[in-house]
């Protein structure tokens, strides 16, 4: 078990998180402990509730805050045979490291490094003719066919080619398969509200998707992979399932769709641990932290936590932010600064300096990342992805072979 920093560490071996002369917390102020042993146990559910299509393993964002290459490997262990980013640098990364999974880049803007990506075999998202023509230069530079999925918008109104500038996409990317250039080997799209069940663009978008993938077959496209379906649709919409699913937060342990009630067998697999910096007590009505917005109505005893809105600890998580230490739940106590925030830990705390406090993860009475974000008035997503570079991301668990 080891830290791993930005695209992560891929070696890390068995050990105790927070205990022992030789455990590789020690001294440290705070970690993300990442349980790989529950990522691997999320791809191999996911993958269960879409039986029939293949698995993308989306990683974008340094695996949404949790390590890209330790989680990247643990997924694929698990069974995922595609990965899927945002930007060239993560897929460039990823590709550099040895993972030759199949691999799906969708973000990119005029001069990036389209030579350096097909000359990895990433495949290529396009949403406008001006992609094509980059990704064909760089395939004739290289002496190969680059790989294309097209992106068409059936309603989300963001990346994908809209109405009828996905019929002149398409009659350029069947002008660039015939040079030999490029091959388009899928179609994809992304939805607006899967994460509402029962909300009508769902359908919608999905018809629209279905019509624009003929719209392309007649045209002489022979697609190898139809893929719309992010987390949400995984798991409450099969029908959109189609030849590939995407899943990205839900192999994270936490849910899309938090307004039903059900974890789908999923665990979380970020732990986000802090050490006391400080324990002291204060009497009663003393203000606290910048502003004085909390004083405590008895005296009591406060813990310094050296974490703060730098590591990404929301500053608005002032006075609502839920902590546990041992078996109590408290909030965070006045407000979040830049590297530090206040517990009040209660009068018969008997609590020090060093001792662990988990601001959210797994395990009874902890809070959850979703508790965060309901208290923050953001989503889950947002709470896991924003935890800093100067936290250190430590794996513990998984299948795959460390040492």
């Amino acid at each position: 078990m080891t830290p791993s920093h930005a695209a992560g560490d891929p070696h890390s071996a068995e050990g105790d998180p927070t205990h022992g002369p030789a455990s590789p917390t020690e001294g440290l102020t705070g970690w993300a402990e990442i349980d790989l042993s529950a990522l691997e146990h999320n791809v191999r559910t996911l993958r269960d509730l879409a039986p029939h299509a293949d698995f993308m393993a989306v990683v974008k964002a340094d695996a949404y805050g949790h390590g890209l290459l330790p989680v990247a490997r643990a997924a694929v262990q698990a069974g995922a045979g595609w990965l899927g980013v945002a930007q060239f640098s993560e897929a460039f990364a990823l590709r550099d490291a040895g993972l030759d999974t199949r691999l799906l880049t969708w973000l990119s803007v005029p001069g990036a490094d389209f030579t350096g990506a097909v000359r990895r075999h990433i495949d290529l998202s396009a949403s406008a003719p001006w992609v094509l023509e980059e990704v064909a230069a760089a395939a004739r530079t290289v002496g190969t066919t680059a790989r294309v999925h097209l992106k068409v918008d059936t309603g989300l109104g963001r990346g994908g080619a809209f109405g009828s500038d996905f019929t002149t996409l398409v009659g350029r990317a069947r002008a660039l398969e015939a040079e030999g250039s490029i091959r388009v080997v899928g179609i994809w799209t992304h939805f607006a509200f899967a994460d509402a069940p029962r909300h009508p663009t769902v359908i919608a978008q999905q018809e629209r998707f279905f019509e624009a993938v003929a719209e392309a077959e007649q045209a002489g496209i022979r697609p190898e992979v139809r893929h719309l379906a992010n987390s949400a649709a995984t798991l409450v919409h099969p029908s959109a399932q189609a030849d590939l699913v995407r899943p990205g937060i839900a192999m994270y342990g936490l849910t899309p769709v938090p307004q039903i009630d059900d974890d789908f067998g999923l665990r979380p697999v970020m732990s986000l641990r802090m050490r006391l910096a400080l324990v002291k007590r204060l009497p009663a009505g003393q203000g606290i932290s910048y502003g004085h917005t909390y004083a405590p109505k008895v005296d009591t005893v406060v813990g310094l936590v050296p974490a703060g809105y730098a590591d990404g600890v929301p500053r608005n998580a002032s006075n609502v932010g839920p902590v546990s230490i041992g078996a109590r739940r408290t909030t965070i106590a006045g407000r979040v600064c830049m590297d530090q925030f206040v517990v009040d830990l209660g009068p018969d705390s008997d609590a020090t300096a060093g001792d662990v406090i988990t601001m959210f993860g797994a395990g009874p009475g902890v809070p959850t990342a979703q508790e965060w974000a309901d208290a923050t008035g953001t989503i889950s997503y947002e709470i896991v992805t924003r935890i800093g570079a100067r936290v250190p991301r430590i794996s513990v668990g998984g299948s795959q072979g460390r040492s």
